[in-house]
């Protein structure tokens, strides 16, 4: 971890992908996830949610190493299951679902 990371919480689009299982990296359930969620989508989720986000959009996850999905590094003022969760539900309103 890079000193620029300290008090920040990575979050990765498997996070909250409804198609990916626990196994493949999604850590909230199903219900809380949302359909193929990009990383600019994440972004302006939590800007709304004012959790201070940073977009590197040329990282890939580790356990899909060749996908260059992007991560989002927010604020660490809450656990990363909470902060996923609210991203999530912040996704789907702002997608109308």
């Amino acid at each position: 971890m890079m000193m620029k990371d300290i008090g920040k919480l990575v979050v990765w689009p498997a996070y909250l992908d409804k198609e990916k299982t626990k196994a493949e990296g999604r850590i909230i359930s199903r219900k809380s996830a949302v359909q193929d969620p990009k990383a600019d989508e994440i972004l302006k989720a939590a800007q709304k949610l004012g959790m201070e986000p940073e977009l590197e959009s040329d990282k890939a996850y580790p356990r899909a190493w060749w996908e260059k999905s992007g991560r989002i590094m927010i604020a660490n003022t809450q656990p990363k299951t909470a902060a996923v969760r609210q991203i999530a539900a912040q996704i789907k309103k702002a997608r109308g679902e």
